[in-house]
């Protein structure tokens, strides 16, 4: 079949992935810290810093303290960093073929501006690329996890903490192994999920974001043979902590990245609690322990008008899935380097902001679709009621507590329950009949005759109080 006609799309500013094309507005954030133009700014921010900080500290004869608007007029080249400065270093880079050398062919062309052109080869001074870059990706991602993807997970946990609140009382049937097992509340169980969620914050909160600027092998080489009077280890541990980074003293010509790798593999784990969680919120949709909300005008299905379908947790399961699949790859390539340097880094860094928009995408998916539950306490209740025999545990280990008292005929109380509920439904009146043929302690069997799957949770309510700690 021959391939129909058509106009190619190539030419005009349309997004090739989903992140930049339908999702942009959930990810958007974060293009101020990890989108190439982010980091273009990132990297003038360092260069210009560097050169203040060098100045400041009167590294080089010749070269004093700048004056406060000379610092300011500076600072302002990061701060008006625009459109057209991408156009610029874009334009730039055509001719130098090389990003970082780009930057400092821009920052050069403002120092006339500003008066100071006689410090033009203080740009970059004792700089690999790779000192740049590893500061400028750093100063990046911190942003990213501080001011964007912490903000919004922990919004998350709040809402399903609040949502443990909220139900802490309401009992459920759990499954075990998907089969009928002791009761359980719904609040406790969103407890569990919010407490290994917080848990993982709390990690990625800790972050060490490290950097270094040292040299093309990390000797300091050239420094010392340019101004071997300097202590350049200060130096450099004192610009890279005036970035809010922590100094890392020993690299080859990159910094290792291994800071990257214990961020992404938190950050995945998370994903994959986050990704379990969807998966069981999924499935109490199906049996209706949950009810979702329409949202006016909306279509479940194109053919099946009754349908409300649990989308966002399903959109959420594959981009948590994307998500981590990337940060798995980053995290086992960013910290293996041939010898002192080789350039897989460069190529795998550049998705770190893939990696985020995706995890960041499904947090926000998930957050809407809780937005749309109400929880069905009346089907709850029943499934309750039709599963009298998860008392079968309570009832053995009251006879086995009678049998220690000193109670005749609580012989084989596990054996007893199993002939009586393993593999059939038992209802409340047999369950009774059960118990008062027992033979237990007055107030033992008062006790059981009492108890029912709906009040048989043990202190799960209490349990959510935890999440307070």
């Amino acid at each position: 079949m021959a391939e129909t006609a058509r106009i190619s799309l190539a030419s005009e500013p349309l997004a090739l992935g989903a992140l930049d094309g339908r999702y942009r507005a959930a990810v958007a954030p974060l293009v101020d810290y990890l989108s190439e133009a982010a980091l273009n700014r990132d990297r003038v921010h360092v260069e210009v810093e560097w050169l203040i900080h060098l100045t400041g500290k009167s590294v080089l004869p010749g070269a004093g303290p700048l004056t406060a608007e000379q610092q300011a007029a500076l600072r302002a080249i990061v701060t008006s960093f625009d459109a057209s400065s991408v156009a610029e270093l874009a334009e730039i880079e055509a001719v130098t073929v090389h990003d970082v050398k780009a930057v400092e062919y821009y920052i050069g062309r403002r120092l006339a501006g500003i008066g100071i052109e006689h410090l033009t080869a203080m740009v970059h001074f004792g700089c690999t690329s790779e000192d740049i870059n590893n500061l400028s990706y750093a100063v990046g991602i911190k942003g990213a996890v501080e001011n964007v993807w912490l903000p919004a997970a922990r919004a998350l946990v709040a809402q399903i903490t609040e949502m443990a609140e909220q139900t802490r009382g309401i009992p459920m049937l759990s499954r075990t192994h998907g089969q009928p097992a002791t009761p359980t509340t719904l609040g406790k169980e969103l407890a569990v999920t919010a407490w290994r969620l917080t848990r993982q914050l709390d990690r990625i909160a800790r972050t060490e974001f490290l950097g270094k600027i040292n040299g093309a092998t990390g000797t300091y080489a050239a420094h010392y043979a340019s101004v071997p009077g300097a202590d350049w280890q200060e130096v450099s541990r004192t610009f890279v902590e005036g970035l809010g980074l922590t100094w890392n003293p020993l690299t080859t010509q990159i910094e290792s990245h291994d800071w990257q790798a214990e961020l992404y593999a938190d950050i995945a784990r998370f994903n994959r609690i986050l990704h379990n969680f969807c998966t069981d919120v999924w499935s109490y949709i199906s049996i209706g322990y949950f009810a979702q909300i329409p949202v006016a005008g909306a279509t479940g299905s194109s053919t099946m008008p009754h349908k409300v379908n649990p989308i966002r947790f399903e959109n959420a399961e594959a981009n948590l899935e994307i998500s981590n699949g990337l940060l798995d790859t980053l995290g086992a390539t960013l910290v293996t380097s041939r010898w002192q340097r080789d350039l897989t880094d460069s190529s795998s860094q550049r998705n770190i902001g893939t990696a985020f928009g995706h995890s960041l995408l499904a947090v926000s998916n998930v957050a809407k679709g809780l937005e749309r539950l109400d929880v069905a306490e009346g089907v709850l209740a029943e499934d309750l009621d039709h599963n009298w025999e998860v008392l079968g545990e309570a009832i053995q280990m009251v006879m086995r507590a009678e049998a220690v008292a000193g109670v005749a005929g609580m012989e084989n109380p596990y054996e007893r329950l199993k002939d009586l509920t393993r593999g059939q439904r038992v209802d409340a009146e047999r369950m009774k009949e059960f118990v008062s043929g027992l033979g237990l302690s007055a107030e033992a069997e008062a006790r059981l005759l009492a108890l029912t799957p709906g009040s048989y949770t043990g202190i799960a309510p209490v349990l959510v109080d935890h999440l307070k700690k």
